[in-house]
């Protein structure tokens, strides 16, 4: 079935832990006719709710389940998108915000605004996604909407009016009034399917009234049509509803609507809500970058005449095989269609094209620009961008940030290994930013991600999905060494053992090196050493950089210069002078002043400012260089420079001593100079580490 752009809508529904999200996406599908009898997230009946997450999603917020169910009402479609909650989770934040247009923000009717509703909006402002406002839980203790309705001006700074006023409150929870139409509605029948429009209670038309101005006169700042038609008298719903979508889309108004998804109280209105106030493909600007010319940006346009151009924003293993989410920007995308996958550089055939209903699934013929649909069997990553004709576009620049922090996994059977390869090697499709290898010396398998919460969630899903038991080695940092000063250097390497043996002599000197981490200059006059051999030092000296003898890591920001040597006729080889040039690093790094390197990150903490003093004690404990402070409204956002090692159970310290309101993210910044003190302790623990290797 073909819509047209302007009769869709690709929403998420983000919220606090606990505000409802779960039991408001049930409701959502009941009433468009998804699902046929609606079940608790807690039911007794011992079925979950369709759309209900994992238990690891419920305890760590992070989104694990499907990406998208579509539901149909009046004449609409609307995607209903997962969106997942961490910022350890850098890149599939940034892909699942980028394909919403529009949002329902869930709040508590008592909680309000609460930390993760703080982080949630900063999100959706940051990629720029119009929202509209549901304040659950109105059948509540202790319910009060208009309070969460300040909360949402004075801690997130929106420019929050209530469309509708409740009818009674906690247990006298009956409907709501519509300030627009200046209806009273009343939710009846089983469910609450039945919506009767009555007169506004006496008792209330004061109230909404008063109300109903004040949504006009914000509602008639954002269309002069109103504001005249106000004046006159004369204003009609069609002119109010333009007026408060103008607003919505341009990020400058949100409508708050209530009720108790619970008590099947108010959802009716909220999805006509979304038809009216959120925005529809069409009228959203999406670009991409002509990787062509130079990453160059290009508007896609939502018309099914141009080609194709879709993004891959989510997968998922399912019993059938892989299944790639797919967000349709440009151009249609039809079964059958070749397309072309411009980070793999692979033309594909688009074989099955399904439509995702939580877990059900239906085939489709095609999918139309705007729509979300899902690809079987298509060999890609979770981010890739498909192309149709000559178009060679990517949806995101394809900068990931490196992992900074690696542990060291062992299965505790033969079953958890193999299961253990299978999750490995499914996560790191799914996720550029989580990385694994095997260590060639110590043959341990090693994970790399953004951060300790990046880590354990996928330690987690290993054992929850794919019942995989694994040990774990500590944390470790991935330090470097380097040098600080001048050091020459005279090497001959000399081995005689019947027969041919190995001679060769390299002179010169080493350097520190500000923004490289390896040069090799060649400064031989006379053919000391034969051009034959040159390229065998350089070899030698790379292999020497692979293992410092501080700590055993990598060396970096060495310029090697030889300038003078000797070869014999029969033993000089390419292995000798490999053999030499690591024997002449090894002489002269000790007399360098070698040191230390640590990976510094950039650490930005966003909080309350009430609890600036506190955020800045613990950056100072932490090795931490506060680089900027900022305070908007009642917020404060530090910046500090903290080195990595440092930052190890970082976030629960944050969380108790901002009672959970503050959150922090962090990327590499660069590499900076460890303390002689922690040096020193780095350097024992290596030489204790060795010593036990060889006793071993």
């Amino acid at each position: 079935m073909n819509f047209m752009p302007s009769k869709m809508r690709n929403i998420g529904i983000s919220a606090h832990i606990d505000s409802g999200k779960t039991t408001l996406s049930e409701r959502i599908l009941y009433y468009c006719d998804k699902i046929h009898a609606i079940h608790e997230v807690r039911g007794k009946d011992g079925v979950g709710a369709v759309m209900d997450n994992m238990e690891l999603e419920r305890e760590r917020g992070i989104t694990i389940q499907s990406a998208s169910t579509q539901v149909q009402w009046k004449d609409h479609v609307i995607n209903v998108i997962d969106t997942p909650g961490h910022v350890d989770f850098t890149v599939e934040v940034e892909r699942s915000l980028r394909v919403l247009d529009g949002a329902i923000l869930v709040l508590c009717s008592v909680g309000g605004v609460q930390s993760q509703s703080i982080t949630v909006d900063r999100q959706l402002k940051r990629y720029h996604v119009p929202r509209i406002a549901f304040v659950n839980k109105c059948d509540r203790t202790g319910a009060n909407p208009l309070k969460v309705r300040m909360q949402l001006r004075e801690k997130l700074g929106l420019n929050a009016y209530m469309v509708q006023i409740p009818i009674g409150l906690e247990d006298k929870h009956e409907g709501v009034v519509d300030l627009i139409s200046m209806k009273a509605l009343y939710f009846e029948g089983d469910n609450g399917q039945t919506v009767r429009a009555a007169e506004i209670p006496p008792y209330l038309a004061g109230e909404a009234k008063k109300f109903r101005e004040e949504l006009l006169d914000a509602a008639s700042m954002h269309s002069d049509e109103l504001m005249e038609a106000l004046l006159e008298g004369k204003e009609t719903e069609e002119l109010i509803v333009e007026a408060i979508r103008r607003g919505t889309l341009a990020e400058q108004f949100v409508p708050v609507f209530l009720g108790s998804a619970y008590k099947n109280k108010g959802i009716q209105p909220l999805i006509d809500g979304v038809l009216r106030y959120l925005p529809d493909p069409t009228e959203v600007r999406n670009f991409a970058l002509d990787l062509d010319k130079n990453e160059e940006q290009v508007e896609l346009l939502c018309d099914e005449s141009k080609p194709t151009v879709a993004l891959g924003f989510k997968l998922e293993d399912g019993q059938y095989g892989q299944l790639t989410y797919v967000r349709i920007y440009q151009g249609a995308l039809k079964k059958g269609d070749e397309l072309y996958n411009t980070r793999a550089r692979k033309r594909f055939k688009v074989g099955r094209l399904v439509r995702m209903n939580s877990a059900a699934m239906e085939d489709i013929t095609e999918g139309a620009p705007g729509d979300i649909v899902a690809l079987f069997g298509v060999d890609c990553a979770s981010g890739d961008t498909f192309c149709g004709g000559k178009l060679n576009y990517a949806m995101t620049s394809m900068f990931v940030p490196d992992p900074v922090i690696s542990l060291a996994i062992q299965p505790k059977d033969k079953k958890s290994a193999d299961q253990m390869a299978k999750a490995l090697n499914r996560f790191t499709k799914e996720d550029p930013t989580f990385q694994t290898y095997v260590d060639p010396e110590s043959n341990q398998t090693i994970i790399k991600g953004m951060g300790e919460l990046h880590l354990d969630v996928y330690l987690e899903r290993m054992r929850r999905e794919y019942k995989c038991e694994v040990e774990t080695g500590m944390p470790q940092v991935a330090y470097r060494e380097s040098i600080t000063q001048q050091a020459e250097f005279n090497y001959t390497h000399k081995k005689q053992t019947g027969g041919s043996g190995q001679y060769g002599r390299v002179a010169g000197f080493m350097e520190p090196l500000a923004d490289k981490d390896y040069e090799f200059v060649d400064a031989i006059k006379g053919g000391a050493i034969p051009n034959e051999f040159i390229p065998s030092c350089d070899k030698g000296f790379k292999a020497a950089l692979a293992k410092g003898t501080l700590i055993g890591f990598p060396i970096v920001g060495v310029k090697v210069t030889i300038n003078d040597g000797q070869s014999h006729p029969v033993d000089s080889s390419d292995i000798a002078f490999q053999q030499a040039a690591i024997g002449a690093f090894r002489e002269a790094y000790p007399k360098a002043k070698p040191v230390i390197l640590e990976p510094v990150m950039k650490v930005s903490i966003e909080g309350p400012t009430e609890f600036q003093g506190n955020i800045f004690a613990i950056i100072n404990q932490r090795r931490g260089i506060i680089a900027a402070s900022t305070e908007e409204g009642a917020f404060s956002r530090v910046d500090a420079e903290v080195p990595l090692s440092e930052m190890f159970g970082f976030s629960t310290v944050l969380r108790s001593l901002t009672q959970g309101k503050a959150e922090y993210s962090m990327e590499f910044l660069k590499y900076g100079k460890v303390p002689q003190g922690i040096s020193e302790e780095l350097q024992k623990a290596y030489q204790e580490k060795r010593q036990g290797e060889r006793h071993g």
